[in-house]
């Protein structure tokens, strides 16, 4: 599945064949991305990028978040998605990075805007949330510029290796909040 976000941006579900090109963005940034994301500290070798792709295309179709390579002009350059899509009450999370060079250009804040839609038109979903961590500046400003609401802290929300926890800001958007 493809959504185009713009004539440059798309977002394609994320499949097997995208596992190198997640792993080497990952390790080449490591520093970066990994200030926010601790995934990054446990994304070590290839065949871990494979496991995690795995554990998102090998799950009942029913069952499976919708998670996509952020692409400009085809090239990889991060991930968006859902996570812990809650289908009786019809809500989710939506996760995304962006390697550095791309930050600043809208692009994170247009593929959101995207994912909502679909989320809200195709997925029949009443809620959207976003976690930010707190201090982590670009990543709060896309919610706070899609009009999502801020509803507080989650305390310790977030593991950063095996006892460092980060507090994370809390937004939402309703299908009736929609413009």
């Amino acid at each position: 599945m493809e959504l185009k976000v713009s004539s440059s941006i798309m977002l394609k579900q994320m499949g097997e064949h995208d596992a190198k090109d997640i792993f080497d963005a990952i390790d080449k940034q490591r520093d970066y991305l990994g200030k926010w994301l601790p995934f990054v500290a446990f994304t070590k070798k290839l065949e871990d990028t494979q496991a995690f792709i795995a554990s998102v295309t090998k799950v009942a179709m029913d069952e499976r978040e919708y998670i996509f390579t952020i692409r400009q002009n085809s090239k990889f350059i991060g991930l968006i998605g859902f996570r812990d899509t809650d289908r009786i009450n019809r809500k989710s999370e939506i996760g995304y990075w962006l390697l550095e060079e791309y930050q600043g250009q809208g692009i994170v804040t247009q593929a959101v805007a995207k994912l909502c839609d679909f989320a809200f038109d195709k997925l029949v979903l009443n809620r959207i949330q976003i976690k930010c961590a707190v201090g982590n500046e670009p990543s709060r400003k896309i919610p706070r510029r899609l009009k999502f609401t801020y509803e507080g802290i989650e305390r310790n929300g977030e593991r950063f290796g095996e006892n460092h926890y980060l507090d994370l800001e809390v937004y939402s958007l309703l299908k009736s909040d929609e413009v």
